[in-house]
């Protein structure tokens, strides 16, 4: 294992980078127009078969706020029998049951340290949205994984810079509220910087309300320092890392932030610094060439403009 990604002193030496695909969910909320049910369960099913073990399907969230995830029931029961996580992301209480009864067993919840982001994300306050963290995990039925997603845990686009303290403070209060919930500080518009996601996540880490939290990184590359952004959050312990094939994406709640990191870019980056991601390189790019072409969807990949030949030999 190279020393350079494993990182020499990483609490573990032989951990294991986990991929939770996103372009399901946080890549085709970005494309206006409802694509056929078909197409996205045949794209859940193709991640799956490219190495993917952990995929955020959709969103239960209400089709007038997001079209794209109108048909989330059909979709949940097309992808069940599929051998990977299979994440769904709520905004409320009425999300999780929604999700729950559709077999979904693990859970995406969604606050804003920002108060201008959150307000306009998920219409209300932030402290009102921890309120609903409580209810939401309180609902959740056994044997059910949370995530919180840290929205705007570095950047927003209202307010910009987001003081540290402000982002400890909301992961202290998240933590509190769901102590064994996978954290994820989450580049919302694509604005930080390696130094500051090392800085904030060795940070968040050391809050004693998280010491049975997990970990994971969600990253935009809207100033090209996704993958970069990553490997800082890796070297500080952070196990997983959110992306989407292609780099399809873009909050359409964040003014001005493009795609997510792509995955086959982050998957290359550890690929090259000896870490498996379980993922087939190969099968990701032809999965990432059928994303690109989806109508109405942006795209920010750079390996996908790398020779395949050469691609190939770095899979």
């Amino acid at each position: 294992m190279s020393e350079t990604l494993a990182g020499k002193d990483a609490p573990v030496t032989d951990r294991r980078p986990a991929i939770v695909e996103v372009a399901p969910r946080d890549g085709l909320q970005s494309i206006r127009d409802p694509l056929p049910t078909d197409t996205k369960i045949a794209l859940i099913r193709d991640l799956v078969a490219a190495g993917c073990r952990r995929v955020e399907i959709g969103s239960f969230v209400s089709p007038r706020a997001v079209p794209q995830m109108h048909d989330m029931a059909e979709i949940a029961a097309a992808v069940l029998d599929l051998p990977a996580r299979l994440m769904a992301l709520v905004p409320n209480v009425r999300g999780a049951e929604r999700a729950a009864g559709a077999g979904i067993r693990e859970i995406g919840y969604v606050f804003s340290v920002s108060e201008s982001h959150n307000r306009s994300n998920v219409r209300q306050s932030v402290a009102d949205s921890l309120d609903g963290l409580g209810a939401v995990a309180a609902a959740l039925p056994e044997n059910t994984r949370l995530r919180v997603n840290v929205a705007t845990a570095f950047d927003c686009p209202f307010e910009g810079t987001v003081p540290l303290d402000a982002v400890l403070a909301a992961t202290r209060r998240a933590a509190a509220i769901a102590p064994e919930a996978e954290i994820a500080l989450c580049d919302t518009t694509g604005r930080a910087n390696p130094f500051a996601v090392a800085e904030r996540f060795r940070a968040a880490m050391a809050l004693p309300e998280t010491a049975r939290s997990t970990w994971a990184f969600h990253g935009h590359d809207t100033f090209g320092q996704g993958v970069a952004n990553a490997l800082a959050a890796w070297h500080a312990g952070v196990p997983a890392f959110d992306a989407a094939a292609a780099g399809l994406g873009g909050c359409p709640f964040a003014p001005g932030a493009t795609g997510n990191t792509a995955t086959e870019d982050l998957v290359f980056a550890f690929n090259e610094g000896g870490l498996d991601t379980g993922i087939d390189l190969g099968k990701l790019l032809d999965v990432a060439d059928r994303v690109a072409a989806l109508p109405g969807g942006v795209t920010g990949s750079h390996l996908r403009h790398v020779p395949r030949e050469r691609a190939a030999r770095a899979a």
